[in-house]
């Protein structure tokens, strides 16, 4: 059966879409960009109105993905999972992923590298918690494999973790001092050989800073006996 397109009008409340009715009654909603070839007049049969409703929510499964990437980069399997819990079948994702992926706005690879940079910045930890992270976000081993290639040094990444918990402990004696740093680095995913090390190289480091102010004032007590 066939029916004819009797007006075209764009929702109030989302004028991204508009309202298709056919026969004088409203049919359903389209995406602009769905139904931009539309017109008054037009004849559908049931096939075409088909085609054009799974398309459009194709286009919303796609754009709600878009929604989702716009907060942060996304691993596919975050994707897939946010979409599932939308109540989009698997066909439907698996056709949203290959446009995301044709479109370079998502990619394991290039999310991999991103985490790991973000991480870097702003959250150092040792590659054994990155790996792990990934992991957790769908991440296939080859691709952490490969973005990992391209992180920091262990040792740099371990000491910038460490130069921050070192002032928690300013008041701390060696032995306390070491303790907790070790634990600190060891919690971070950081080897206990790096740790340790790390830990009384940084003791060195923080005593010498704090003796600093003491040996000026002694110079200028020295100075004042002339």
């Amino acid at each position: 059966m066939e029916s004819k397109i009797t007006a075209l009008k764009a929702q109030k409340r989302d004028p991204s879409r508009i309202n298709v009715y056919l026969n004088g009654k409203f049919a359903f909603g389209i995406d602009r960009l769905v139904g931009a070839w539309l017109t008054v007049g037009q004849v559908m049969d049931a096939e075409k109105i088909e085609k054009l409703v799974q398309a459009d929510t194709l286009e919303k499964a796609y754009q709600k993905a878009l929604n989702f990437l716009g907060y942060r980069v996304r691993s596919e399997a975050e994707i897939r999972q946010k979409l599932h819990e939308a109540g989009y079948d698997e066909e439907l994702i698996d056709h949203v992923i290959t446009r995301l992926l044709n479109s370079r706005l998502a990619g394991d690879s290039a999310f991999a590298q991103n985490w790991i940079e973000n991480r870097s910045n702003f959250r150092p930890r040792s590659r054994r918690m990155l790996r792990m992270e990934l992991r957790q976000k769908g991440v296939e081993e080859s691709v952490i494999d490969e973005a990992l290639e391209n992180a920091p040094d262990e040792t740099e990444m371990a000491r910038k973790v460490g130069q921050k918990y070192a002032n928690r402990l300013h008041d701390a004696d060696k032995v306390v001092f070491c303790k907790k740093m070790t634990d600190y680095l060891l919690r971070k995913g950081f080897d206990f050989s790096i740790a340790r090390d790390l830990a009384m190289q940084l003791w060195v480091e923080n005593k010498e800073e704090s003796d600093i102010p003491l040996r000026l004032v002694n110079n200028e007590e020295n100075d004042n006996d002339y």
